[in-house]
């Protein structure tokens, strides 16, 4: 059943015909939830193609005061794209060409729909790569909304470091430009940085402008075990305060690495791991490889498994990448409350053995993994839908987390952003710089049409 006023949807059909989708099936589709966010389908799914069609979606919107929450695929953990105050859903799945590719500025310009994984099978003839890699085949306008991360960070940066400018339909219709393909400037607000991780509270994202990066010349990666947690993420502040420049280095728990041998047979210890990745020339790949692997030496590693070939190393990020699912199997039926904090990483390890030793000691399952190269880790808590004292300490875990990294000077979320999952801790983080986000809110959308609920405080639209 839709709420979507009868005028406000003749006008939207006007506008795209058969792409306003008022079915229950696509509705529902665009209402789910990863983790443990209930349920919240939009009144309607509309799929723009033009910048041109979205600024008309948006004025019809605003006409009747109708929400609008934009639409990647979906992959986001905190409920960032779910319809919390009804609304209609912009869907940017077709708005997802590859614009301008400046091989000789490393800069691609793209529409939002387009996912990492094409932009990059685009790139391949140019020598050049898009390298932030949040795990999921994300679309690009979805990574900028929630300043995704991921696997590369260590040695790439975040979303707001790769988005050199982009195109937005703010809420009252109009279109805008931030940002240049130009390297730096010092010209006004930094707008681009704004939008980037706003949620899309502030606007529609309709257009891109990405830092690319070379392609390596050669790539090794390798995995090996360790007797025990503290040991591993020792290792990973020894190689970071070592300077040596690794492209990814991602931790592992035993009971993640259970998940693997079950997922994929890998046949791996079930001990901490670390899963590491070098870029650069050869001989300067096998220098960093030969460096970390005697700090690994020293804190006692076993086990190394080196894959230098291509395929070996997609079998190994394969499994990383599909870390959670393979986790959610190991309890049938769980549901997930997925945690993302980061910390300085001189308190990593504080911060990783103390969420071990409560996880351990509380009634429920919570694998730990995570991009620890920049502080960042995760615990997945696995829970009964229907047994409220589970629940009830997933949400005891999660909160106790997002203390403990506020503590040690660090944030609640690293990479998946606040959505509704992380809304009770923005105050905790930002004090009165909440406030000033709700000002900047009220003041591009008085009238707290753009994915309301999510971002500021409930009343500040």
């Amino acid at each position: 059943m839709t709420n979507l006023p009868d005028d406000t949807r003749a006008a939207l059909g006007a506008l795209l015909g058969s792409r306003l989708s008022l079915s229950d099936s696509d509705r529902a589709l665009h209402g789910r939830s990863e983790t443990h966010i209930p349920d919240a389908p939009p009144d309607a799914v509309a799929y723009p193609e033009t910048t041109e069609e979205v600024a008309g979606i948006v004025r019809i919107c605003a006409a009747a005061g109708v929400p609008l929450i934009g639409w990647g695929v979906g992959s986001s953990l905190e409920g960032h794209a779910l319809a919390a105050k009804g609304g209609v859903t912009v869907d940017f799945t077709r708005m997802a060409k590859v614009l301008e590719v400046h091989p000789e500025d490393m800069v691609a310009r793209v529409q939002p729909g387009i996912t990492r994984e094409a932009l990059n099978t685009e790139l391949r003839a140019t020598g050049l790569m898009f390298p932030v890699d949040p795990g999921a085949n994300a679309t690009l306008g979805g990574m900028a909304a929630t300043r995704a991360s991921g696997t590369t960070a260590v040695r790439y940066g975040t979303m707001r470091d790769n988005v050199l400018g982009l195109e937005a339909v703010l809420a009252d219709g109009r279109v805008i430009r931030t940002g240049t393909a130009a390297p730096k400037s010092s010209a006004g607000y930094d707008l681009t940085g704004l939008f980037v991780g706003a949620e899309g509270t502030l606007g529609l994202i309709t257009e891109l402008t990405l830092r690319l990066h070379g392609q390596p010349e050669a790539i090794s990666a390798a995995v090996c075990a360790f007797p025990a947690m503290e040991p591993a993420v020792e290792t990973v502040i020894l190689t970071i305060q070592s300077g040596i420049p690794m492209a990814r280095i991602e931790f592992i728990d035993a009971a993640t690495v259970a998940a693997f041998n079950a997922q994929s047979g890998a046949g791996m210890p079930e001990q901490p791991h670390l899963m590491i990745e070098f870029h650069g020339s050869e001989a300067g790949v096998a220098e960093q490889a030969a460096r970390f692997g005697e700090i690994a030496d020293e804190m006692g590693a076993e086990g190394f498994q080196w894959a230098a070939q291509a395929e070996d190393r997609s079998k190994l990020w394969k499994m990383r990448h599909e870390a959670y699912h393979s986790i959610l199997r190991q309890r049938p039926g769980a549901t997930a409350w997925v945690t993302d904090v980061c910390v300085p990483i001189s308190r990593l390890a504080e911060a990783v053995e103390e969420t071990r030793a409560e996880i351990a000691a509380s009634s429920i399952p919570g694998p730990i993994l995570g991009h620890v190269g920049d502080g960042n880790f995760h615990a997945i808590l696995l829970t009964d839908p229907g047994d409220a004292r589970e629940e009830a300490e997933a949400k005891r875990l999660a909160a106790n987390m997002a203390d403990r990294a506020l503590r040690l000077g660090g944030t609640v979320t690293g990479e998946h952003g606040i959505g509704l999952g992380k809304l009770d801790y923005m105050e905790r983080e930002h004090g009165a710089g909440w406030d000033v986000m709700g000002e900047i809110k009220r003041a591009l959308d008085p009238k707290n049409l753009m994915n309301p609920g999510k971002m500021v405080r409930q009343d500040a639209g």
